[in-house]
């Protein structure tokens, strides 16, 4: 049975392939594919000069710059530098095997940055800069909040009831040192 399996297979496949594949033209100029056969008459979008034009990324290159930023046009800055803590009232409650999740960010939108940590111990110090930035084109630059939450199921979109959470007491530049966050807040109200 295996044998007509394959065999039934290998059939279906060669006549349901129709693609016309010619051999390689080393010769062969590079044009513009005919599209009239996709997108019926009358469906044609206007020809545009050139890439459509996004609007500037806060800090970015043809934004204004930030005040706090650490150099021209966005450049990222050195890495912040400090230490999470969980108090001894809430120690016991930090599950085995937790991840922890520290954050960056400039406003509201996506982190600037994060870090995962697995089974991370307190006290932890941590550094975090431009190497843990989610998105290339957002500086790590300007004045950052920083928050910490200790995920028992490790998933960074789930917050569940028990996890610990919490943030430094002011917002930190790049290159600071010395932040101090402290996960005091318990999701769930347990």
């Amino acid at each position: 049975m295996p044998r007509r399996l394959a065999i039934l297979l290998a059939l279906v496949s060669l006549a349901g392939c129709d693609r016309n594949i010619e051999p390689f033209d080393p010769n062969e100029q590079p044009a513009q594919p005919d599209l009239s056969r996709i997108f019926p008459a009358g469906a044609e979008q206007p020809a545009q000069a050139g890439p459509p034009s996004l609007p500037p990324v806060p800090g970015g290159r043809g934004a204004p710059p930030l005040a706090a930023e650490a150099g021209p046009e966005g450049e990222d800055g050195p890495p912040i530098s400090g230490r999470i803590e969980i108090p001894e009232a809430l120690a016991a409650r930090a599950p085995a095997g937790a991840v922890l999740f520290l954050i960056a960010r400039r406003g509201p939108g996506p982190p600037v940055a994060v870090q995962r940590i697995a089974a991370p111990r307190f006290p932890l110090e941590f550094t975090l800069g431009p190497g843990d930035k989610m998105v290339p084109t957002i500086p790590f630059a300007g004045e950052l909040t920083l928050s910490a939450r200790l995920d028992a199921d490790g998933n960074a979109m789930s917050r569940s009831p028990g996890d610990l959470q919490g943030a430094a007491a002011a917002a930190a530049a790049p290159g600071a040192t010395g932040v101090a966050i402290v996960l005091d807040e318990v999701l769930g109200g347990q």
